[in-house]
């Protein structure tokens, strides 16, 4: 009974860290947005997000090279400040 127990916690641990990862996600969206900037393949990693890791990864994606240029001029335009 108690193992059981443990994966419960486990498997509800998991999943509000993947929301959390999620919201973080949405997040990071929304400000790099902000700024002009869109990661089309934004996401939580699957493999991580799926796994009991207490911290999935975030997967920032491919860009073409002009918002790769463009997220360069945003972080040392931020970095002046």
């Amino acid at each position: 009974m108690e193992e059981v127990d443990v994966k419960n916690r486990a498997a509800a641990k998991a999943r509000s860290t993947v929301r959390s990862t999620e919201e973080a996600v949405e997040q990071l969206d929304h400000a790099l947005r902000g700024v002009g900037i869109v990661l089309p393949s934004l996401r939580v990693d699957p493999v991580t997000g799926a796994s009991e890791l207490p911290f999935p990864l975030v997967e920032l994606g491919c860009c073409n090279l002009q918002v790769a240029a463009n997220l360069a001029a945003v972080l040392r335009k931020a970095a002046e400040t």
